[in-house]
């Protein structure tokens, strides 16, 4: 098993955020976390990459306590989160955005496979490389946001909401790349407000409601399940 999140508890001062989350992630899976917004689910990402401390509970990578570790060192255990609102460097090029994402990494070589990688999945990158971030479309953001957190040669690979505000072919384009990433060796856990497409391209999900596990199951038995169609789904289709 790759990835455990045991008994997990996050306070934000006196509000408990998440109350006792367990969410077990297996080499080469994509797991989806589904759940209305103020749910908890970028929280549940934010812990698992160092940048919130949980109040219990704990995260491993294998055997690794990873809510141990500052965040730059659980990067380098192979662990990267594209964050929710694609937070590029509007004032830097694409290609100064992406040398950003490798920047833990010493092996220069490795940084140059990655690069070409990347440019591989997004190929406008490639096109827009000495382009400043800020003046991309939000589309082309979200895929410089992915590749950045690709050129840090990630294991594991968070996404939060890599959808949101994108028009619907752009998702689709977004979502096949995600598919193709994790076919290359990559696992992937991915927050995402559109349930039904975050379904279709996972292994497994999670319903989170008010920092709680209320439904966990293989994803196309959450997509057959009425609660989940009702609450997430719009209802059935």
């Amino acid at each position: 098993m790759r990835l455990r999140i045991e008994n997990l508890e996050v306070k934000y001062g006196n509000v408990r955020v998440l109350k006792g989350l367990n969410i077990r992630v297996e080499q080469g899976e994509i797991v989806t976390i589904l759940g209305a917004n103020g749910a908890g689910k970028s929280t549940t990402l934010m812990t698992v990459s160092g940048l919130v401390k949980p109040s219990g509970g704990g995260v491993y990578l294998d055997d690794v306590p990873l809510h141990k570790l500052e965040a730059h060192h659980i990067v380098n255990l192979g662990l990267a989160q594209v964050p929710e609102g694609r937070r590029v460097f509007g004032t830097l090029t694409v290609l100064e955005n992406l040398r950003l994402g490798a920047y833990t990494t010493v092996d220069k070589a490795l940084v140059g496979r990655n690069l070409g990688w990347v440019f591989e999945m997004f190929p406008i990158l490639n096109r827009r490389s000495g382009q400043l971030a800020g003046t991309l479309s939000g589309g082309e953001q979200q895929m410089l946001a992915i590749g950045r957190g690709l050129m840090a040669n990630p294991k594991i690979l968070l996404l939060d909401e890599p959808s949101l505000g994108l028009a619907p072919i752009l998702v689709k384009s977004i979502f096949s790349t995600i598919k193709a990433i994790n076919r290359s060796g990559v696992t992937i856990v991915l927050v995402e407000q559109n349930a039904r497409l975050a379904l279709k391209l996972a292994d497994r999900g999670y319903v989170l409601e008010t920092g709680r596990i209320v439904l966990e199951d293989k994803a196309e038995a959450l997509l057959a399940n009425p609660e989940v169609q009702n609450a997430y789904l719009g209802g059935m289709h």
